[in-house]
């Protein structure tokens, strides 16, 4: 007999937000092991993935039959840091104030995992639904999806799957995809000299800059990305030197690159490695592809009619310019066809005093409910 340990998703979002899965250190060992638990009485198989000590992934499968490759739901545990300013509400508390939910992680996205929990399990006391639900929720996606890698690079067995959920925060808007991620670090090296004398010494710090003003005016050759638009490229964190009085003899920064699939990441880091020259070495930290569907796809027809949206009208926004787990698992999946869609709201994502509306929340329930029992029904998808 189905059960649940929480009356409804609001409850469920509330307990975990309680869990502190900041990033760095993640700790998603307590939360894995709850949602664990929770899929595991409600009939689900469920497995543990460990990515390091204290942070594990859930993947968790109900219902898979041969008839149909099941319908994979994504989302992730860590948060990141809550950050210095004062917050008007504990973090970690799930207060709820004229409905909204507050907390670290409401939006991004604890509310959609719990959405997904509750659909999953209300989906399976209904019916049956063909082909079945692979749930994987992971450890470590904040800093570019560590734990969705390190499944695919240690050879985790995901089985198959006939279309992908991901619940990240779009205010329960579907979205075909994303950009693709190259994350670099740049360091510089110089020679260390007392700051009386520079003429001594070899000044990393203003290699780096020269090699930031070239990044400032890089430009990617690429034409226009129907989907995606342009790429882009953004210096996010500087760090060099140990001391006031001294000629620094290391320097080093962070470029994050979107990219829109127009010009590949082997040609955008040969082109920065020829334009930033040998003063440079350039390690590779983030190295993800761009997700894209076919709004032809039968899957995301249904889900565009689930949500009542017209994209011919225009104010669908398709593409989104953040990344998420959808990157790595559908390229393990075949390029099946993968949606972002979930309650949180894009822009309280990483914010102080992040919040997710209440209503958001329950709906993306009933949404992701009547997307998993009416998939089944589609054709084109069955396995032969």
């Amino acid at each position: 007999m189905n059960i649940m340990i929480f009356e409804d998703v609001i409850s469920l979002t509330r307990k975990l937000i309680s869990f502190n899965t900041v990033n760095p250190d993640g700790n998603e060992e307590g939360i894995a092991r709850f949602v664990g638990k929770l899929l595991s009485q409600n009939g689900f198989t469920v497995n543990y993935h460990q990515l390091a000590q204290n942070r594990l992934t859930v993947i968790a499968k109900k219902g898979l039959s041969g008839e149909m490759h099941p319908l994979v739901m994504t989302g992730h545990f860590d948060t990141v840091p809550i950050g210095a300013k004062q917050w008007n509400e504990d973090p970690l508390s799930g207060t709820i104030k004229e409905g909204k939910i507050y907390g670290r992680g409401s939006s991004d996205m604890k509310g959609g995992v719990a959405a997904m929990i509750c659909a999953a399990v209300q989906a399976f006391q209904k019916s049956v639904p063909l082909g079945g639900i692979r749930l994987i929720f992971t450890a470590g996606e904040e800093p570019g999806c560590l734990g969705a890698v390190h499944l695919a690079e240690t050879g985790y067995n995901l089985g198959k799957a006939s279309a992908i959920i991901v619940g990240e925060p779009t205010s329960n808007v579907p979205a075909i995809g994303h950009k693709g991620a190259l994350y670099l670090k740049v360091s510089v090296s110089g020679k260390t000299a007392h700051s009386s004398m520079p003429e001594l010494g070899d000044n990393a710090i203003y290699k780096a800059a020269r090699a930031i003003t070239k990044i400032e005016n890089f430009r990617f050759r690429a034409d226009r990305n129907e989907l995606h638009g342009f790429p882009t490229i953004n210096v996010g964190l500087v760090s060099g030197g140990k001391n006031l009085n001294s000629v620094p003899d290391h320097a080093e920064f962070t470029i994050d690159i979107r990219s829109t699939g127009k010009v590949t990441h082997a040609e955008i880091l040969e082109r920065l490695s020829q334009e930033l020259g040998k003063e440079v070495t350039i390690e590779k930290l983030v190295d993800l592809p761009p997700v894209s569907s076919s709004e032809l796809s039968p899957f995301v027809q249904l889900v565009y009619s689930v949500c009542d949206v017209n994209p011919d009208q225009g104010v669908l926004r398709k593409s989104l310019p953040y990344m998420t787990d959808g990157a790595v698992l559908q390229q393990l999946y075949d390029g099946v066809p993968t949606i972002i869609l979930g309650p949180g709201q894009p822009e309280m994502a990483h914010q102080t005093d992040e919040f997710c509306y209440v209503d958001k929340i329950e709906e993306a329930v009933e949404i992701y409910k009547n997307i998993i029992l009416k998939y089944g029904g589609i054709t084109g998808d069955k396995i032969s």
